[in-house]
């Protein structure tokens, strides 16, 4: 009986890793759509757009509109003869805006990868529907690596990894669904997921087995989880982050009058407005806080259960306390001393950075009660 319950949990083991190397085949697919979203997607809304604001904005460094020209038309009152009418001035495009506090005033959301062409959207939608059948196919590795050891599927590295990527994939197309127009961060994501899932399946593989007696408690599924969880977000509120540094220093070139490179502006003037990342990256950094806060806690009472003392100042431990430190800071800062814009971006970088040495870092270069999680 237990030889043909291993076989099976061996056949379980090889179908998770089938598994997971097709989800890597269906997220490459995803990977060049969204490339294709990017590159065939046209400007022309983005280009009226930021136009038509410069005009609105006014001031010596603003581009005056062109003149229409004068129309000559005969009129009979006149004995045959014509009569100058002038043509009447086109109608401005609708401008869709976010408020934007400071003297650059109310600047552009960008409408996307795919700006307003059609055949950009097909390649974008292409890329949703490969990622949500990626994500169907990685969490199927997931779930059979779980059933092959019949325990949480957090229990080392690989199995960390797999599962962090899940969670990040399946937090875009969370957002998707509840009609958040966050696009463009496909395409980042994608990539990240790729390069975790390499990682996972060539340096931190672990083949399946039993954990040590410490990791089996039900806290493994309540402090794991939600660690990963965390982090899975607190990556999509980073990568705004980073976006936010490039969209705002581009938008400070155009209230200079400067002209960005044209590849420059093809990309930057998609994304939502500096004050629109901003704001997104701070309310997913906001709201995850308080979890993370409850993961180091539930830490803690795990910790005392498995080896009798709450706290030691293991190097997993003070990390977790590091990485809460400085989302704390970032936190506190925007809500005392005013840090928003870039001050608040660096701290966001630094807090993620963070916890990605307390994940890769501390389980690599030091030895600890947390070094069974393998590499």
């Amino acid at each position: 009986m237990n030889l043909a319950a291993a076989g099976t949990n061996e056949q379980l083991a090889e179908i998770s890793n089938v598994l997971i190397y097709s989800a890597m085949a269906v997220y490459v697919l995803a990977f060049c759509a969204h490339c294709a979203e990017w590159v065939f997607g046209s400007r022309s809304k983005v280009a009226r757009t930021a136009a038509a604001l410069t005009r609105e904005k006014g001031g010596e460094d603003a581009v005056p509109a062109q003149a229409a020209p004068a129309v000559k038309v005969k009129t009979k009152a006149e004995g045959g003869g014509t009569a100058v009418l002038e043509r009447p001035a086109p109608a401005k495009p609708k401008v869709v805006t976010r408020s934007s506090a400071g003297a650059r005033g109310e600047l552009p959301d960008g409408p996307g990868a795919a700006g307003d062409d059609e055949q950009g959207d097909v390649y974008g939608r292409i890329a949703v529907s490969l990622t949500i059948l990626a994500f169907l196919i990685h969490a199927g590795s997931v779930l059979t690596r779980s059933l092959s050891v019949q325990r949480a599927p957090w229990g080392n590295m690989y199995e960390f990894s797999t599962a962090f990527s899940l969670v990040a994939v399946g937090a875009y197309l969370g957002f998707l669904i509840a009609k958040k127009n966050i696009r463009w961060i496909g395409l980042p994501l994608v990539t990240t997921v790729l390069l975790d899932l390499g990682l996972a399946v060539t340096v931190f593989y672990t083949d399946s087995d039993q954990l040590v007696p410490a990791l089996h408690s039900y806290w493994l599924w309540i402090h794991v989880s939600l660690a990963i969880i965390c982090g899975a977000l607190l990556y999509i509120g980073m990568v705004s982050a980073v976006l936010y540094l490039f969209r705002d220093s581009y938008e400070t070139k155009l209230v200079k009058g400067e002209t960005p490179g044209r590849v420059r502006t093809s990309i930057m003037e998609r994304l939502p407005s500096a004050a629109s990342l901003d704001k997104f990256s701070y309310r997913i950094n906001a709201t995850v806080f308080p979890f993370w806060t409850f993961t180091i806690v539930a830490g803690a009472i795990w910790a005392g259960d498995a080896w009798g003392r709450y706290w030691g100042w293991d190097p997993k431990e003070v990390w977790s306390f590091i990485t809460w430190v400085a989302y704390a800071c970032y936190l506190h800062a925007r809500a005392t001393a005013g840090w928003k814009g870039r001050k608040a971006a660096y701290l966001v970088l630094l807090a993620f950075a963070c916890y990605l040495f307390n994940y890769y870092g501390v389980n690599i270069f030091f030895n600890g009660k947390h070094s069974y999680a393998g590499v």
